[in-house]
């Protein structure tokens, strides 16, 4: 018997198939064969149909059912991961009344910014834990402000996750995990943010029905059947966001485990059990997946925005083949790079940087010595500098990081840049072979609350390596403290 996973992405819509008992995967198909396209209408905006999702997760499956020759009743349960922060609103018929505006719009940070301001910033701190800043529900007050027409249409606002289960189920609710990461919980009360709906103009009934994130949230009706190949009266047992999922593919719970992940951004997101929030404006807060009100999970995420992108533009602007060849230039050179610095912060406003935009710097390059192979290294080592200091960041909020564990993506399989990590936070790291789609199968067994086994099948399919902390940590300290100082003039011109 098989569990299937989505994983509802901006570029693609993943779908693994697990098998139940093992935990192991079976297959994992993405759709559609090019990136889905994002609209922008005006600069900073970004919006996607969210009926595109729907046609790419009934095609995924089919996909799936077909391909590996299972029977739709074999499949016993139905987990679901996707795009954070998102926002879908449907009218009393469950029909979208417009585009989704996704995570990367930018339309909404004045709205955020003003209430963030207007309410008290230690208000949004202590019961938000975080800024009101661009997140879901800041989005839905510009649609107020400027589509009223639309506005007043709407039944019920949803995050990209919660539509899928609709569409699936016919049956619209959420997760206070995901009403957290649309900055509509509040923390102290253990409740909907009324406060912040009623500054916004947002009428409560707007809400989705809570469910909990490990539960029966709903069955697939008869015409989500129809469309996307699963049995009538599967049910659908799991949901979160992307990175509170990544996390749980991790085997990332508890107070001092983190998960790491490496990709076009880099994200470091790790568990605590308080409800400090020092760090607001440069960490966001979210309840995790196993928050409940007698269980305090609330999951720290920092966000690097100039990361994997950064290795990838080197990639297509220098004469080298892959990341491997890269990775090779890189081992060629000593550690801090003779001196050469590369700072990654080309992708925009960084958080983490109070949303300073400092463009990628590359400094220090001697035209007579250094070369290609010397821009790989200080990049390499630049990004695990930028994960180093937003762990860092992470440590003056109260963050103590017992394990750290990280997907097998581009960038933790280079030696250098996870072994720069793991010397300069003195941590081990650990890789796994997983994917966001995988573990949101997976996790359809924690309904039952065993944590335990599900931990145990992580580390008996996905265990790849780990790195440890070199001996001899002195060039590791000079090259990051050489880096640092330079950020540090770099912030303060």
């Amino acid at each position: 018997m098989y569990a299937i996973g989505f994983d509802i992405g901006s570029s693609s819509i993943k779908a693994a198939l697990v098998e139940r008992k093992s935990g192991k995967s079976v297959a994992l198909v993405s759709e559609p064969s090019v990136e889905m396209e994002i609209t922008a209408v005006q600069n900073g905006w970004a919006e996607q149909h969210p009926d595109d999702w729907w046609k790419h997760v009934c095609s995924a499956t089919q996909r799936l059912i077909s391909e590996n020759k299972v029977a739709p009743s074999s499949i016993e349960g139905i987990g679901i991961s996707y795009q954070m922060h998102g926002l879908v609103i449907v009218d009393s018929d469950g029909l979208p009344l417009r585009n989704s505006i996704i995570w990367c719009d930018s339309r909404a940070v004045a709205i955020g910014q003003r209430a963030f301001d207007q309410l008290g910033n230690q208000q949004c701190a202590d019961r938000l834990l975080n800024s009101p800043a661009n997140f879901t529900a800041s989005k839905l007050r510009w649609v107020q402000e400027n589509e009223p027409e639309l506005f007043n249409r709407t039944y019920k606002f949803m995050l990209p996750g919660d539509y899928i289960a609709y569409k699936l189920s016919g049956t619209i609710n959420s997760t206070i995990s995901g009403l957290s990461e649309g900055i509509f919980w509040d923390f102290r009360q253990n409740s909907v943010a009324n406060w912040l709906l009623e500054h916004y103009g947002i009428d409560e009934n707007l809400v989705p029905e809570l469910v909990d994130t490990f539960s029966t949230q709903a069955y697939v009706s008869r015409q989500g059947a129809s469309e996307s190949g699963l049995a009538e009266g599967t049910p659908i047992l799991y949901r979160a966001g992307d990175q509170p999922n990544n996390a749980l593919s991790l085997n990332v719970f508890n107070p001092g485990e983190v998960a790491a992940t490496g990709g076009t951004s880099g994200v470091v997101y790790a568990i605590t059990e308080s409800l400090s929030s020092e760090e607001s404006t440069r960490v966001n807060n979210f309840a995790h997946v196993n928050y409940d009100k007698s269980n305090t999970r609330i999951g720290k995420l920092l966000c690097i925005n100039g990361s994997g992108i950064q290795y990838r533009w080197l990639m297509n602007n220098l004469d080298v083949t892959d990341y491997e060849e890269m990775n090779a230039l890189a081992a060629s050179v000593p550690i801090g790079s003779d001196g050469v610095t590369i700072h990654p912060f080309g992708n925009g406003a960084e958080r983490m940087l109070n949303n300073q935009t400092l463009g990628t710097r590359m400094s220090n390059i001697n035209l007579n010595n250094h070369n290609k192979a010397h821009l790989c290294r200080a990049a390499l080592e630049g990004i695990a500098f930028s994960f180093v200091y937003g762990m860092e960041i992470m440590t003056s909020d109260g963050i103590d990081p017992g394990v750290i564990r990280a997907g097998n993506d581009n960038l933790f399989r280079s030696d250098i840049f996870s072994q720069t990590i793991a010397t300069l936070i003195g941590q081990e790291i650990e890789i796994y072979n997983t994917t966001g789609a995988i573990g949101a199968a997976r996790a359809c067994e924690l309904h039952h609350g065993d944590f335990k086994t599900f931990g145990k099948k992580l580390m008996d399919n996905d265990y790849v390596m780990g790195f440890k902390p070199a001996e001899n940590t002195a060039p590791y300290l000079k090259a990051y403290q050489n880096w640092k100082n330079e950020l540090q003039q770099l912030l303060h011109t």
